[in-house]
């Protein structure tokens, strides 16, 4: 076995992609790519899809742009569209594979159309690459195949993969936008201290009079900022790579920032909305397609993005696994409001819990979209009048002298 096992690896590393044409029993050329250990092997499997070849060399391989999760959902969504329209699944691969602008996503998608037509099913092939598709993502292939209704449950999967692509560039997009001016009011601030102050400084010291107590803390801001710059933007760059270096590594750190971002004021609760939005939307998903509750919930509290209701999913997974109803290890773990209870309870009752469930994402992905454009239309004068005490109290203080020289004169 172990000398079957090494045989195996050896073979497995030593494949490549290559591409071929052959002429199929029309005498159409057809062209493609295959993985294979050599040209000989690719002869052979084209012969046994009765094409004969007339081609085969090793592919170009040309340096792509980094797979993203729209990638995957676009991906998605192209493939249930053609299953659903009769196209075969290995074509279907084919099609979308070539159509695609980005060579790194053609490369994994013909790598997983090689793994389907040498025997694995399409969720054995998807659980090669973890990296691009989830547990959530192949348990719900797996339960389609097994079904035999893979076409709606792919329309289904990629129905959720747009909707939380959606929900999560709202929040991008609330958030990005104070960032974004935060971080312009720091150059702004640092371009002012360093090279205009000092300006003003030169001009001032022919005086010969005491200057403004405001002008005196400005003018030494500036000269820590021009002796300094160095030593705090390396201590902000390299405080922001320690911070995020530990914080996608270390549990502990996730939670507690968790933790403070849903009790951050005003967005909080935007946070909190897309949030359960995010873990009601993957529950409905998981449990219309076939998925028991125990094992759904292994996805669900990942899918939420937030560590608070991963570890309360776990909880409400035990509490479950030993009897107790959805609803009431929900309410236990106090972290759902009451209308996701009583919808979750009304479900577990009627027995039509995906369809309440998905009611309650679809109400908190509204409210998510009016408290987006809210917050948009909020943040706007805060940000305005934030600016304008930074940036306004810094030329008041620069020119309290010259109004103060002024009214000397004048008198």
């Amino acid at each position: 076995m172990a000398v079957a096992k090494n045989t195996a690896k050896t073979a497995s590393s030593k494949e490549g992609m290559f591409a071929w044409e052959a002429k199929d029993k029309a005498g159409k050329v057809v062209k493609g790519e295959m993985r294979a250990v050599s040209k000989e092997v690719v002869a052979a499997q084209l012969r046994r899809q009765n094409l004969q070849p007339v081609l085969v060399k090793p592919a170009k391989r040309s340096r792509g742009k980094r797979i993203t999760d729209q990638d995957i959902t676009l991906f998605t969504r192209q493939l249930a569209t053609m299953m659903k329209s009769g196209v075969p699944l290995l074509q279907s691969f084919d099609i979308v594979a070539r159509g695609h602008g980005n060579p790194s996503v053609t490369r994994l998608l013909m790598d997983i159309k090689s793994d389907i037509e040498t025997g694995s099913s399409m969720s054995q092939a998807f659980r090669k690459y973890p990296l691009y598709f989830d547990s959530l993502f192949c348990n719900l292939v797996e339960a389609g195949e097994q079904a035999g209704i893979l076409d709606t449950l792919l329309d289904r999967l990629a129905t959720y993969k747009e909707k939380i692509q959606s929900i999560k560039g709202k929040i991008k997009s609330a958030l990005f936008y104070p960032t974004s001016i935060l971080v312009a009011a720091f150059v702004i601030t640092a371009v002012i201290m360093i090279f205009v102050i000092p300006a003003f400084k030169d001009l001032f010291s022919n005086f010969g009079s005491d200057l403004p107590a405001p002008t005196q803390i400005v003018i030494a801001m500036s000269d820590f900022f021009v002796q300094y710059w160095w030593m705090i933007i390396s201590i902000l760059g390299g405080g922001l790579y320690a911070f995020f270096y530990t914080w996608k590594r270390s549990k502990t750190l996730q939670t507690r920032m968790d933790k403070i971002m849903l009790k951050l004021p005003v967005f909080g609760e935007v946070i909190r909305k897309a949030t359960i939005a995010r873990w009601t939307r993957t529950l409905s998903t998981m449990f219309a397609a076939g998925v028991p509750l125990v094992e759904a919930l292994d996805s669900v509290g990942g899918a939420s993005g937030n560590q608070i209701y991963v570890e309360a999913t776990k909880n409400i997974q035990s509490e479950v696994s030993m009897g107790t109803s959805l609803t009431v290890a929900m309410q236990n773990s106090k972290v759902f409001p009451n209308m996701v209870l009583q919808m979750a309870a009304i479900g577990e009752e009627s027995g039509s819990l995906d369809a309440m469930l998905s009611k309650v994402a679809d109400f908190y992905e509204e409210e998510v979209d009016r408290a987006v454009e809210s917050l948009s239309s909020l943040m706007e004068p805060m940000i305005m009048v934030v600016l304008g005490v930074l940036i306004g109290g810094l030329v008041i203080a620069m020119y309290l002298p010259i109004f103060k020289m002024g009214s000397v004169v004048g008198g």
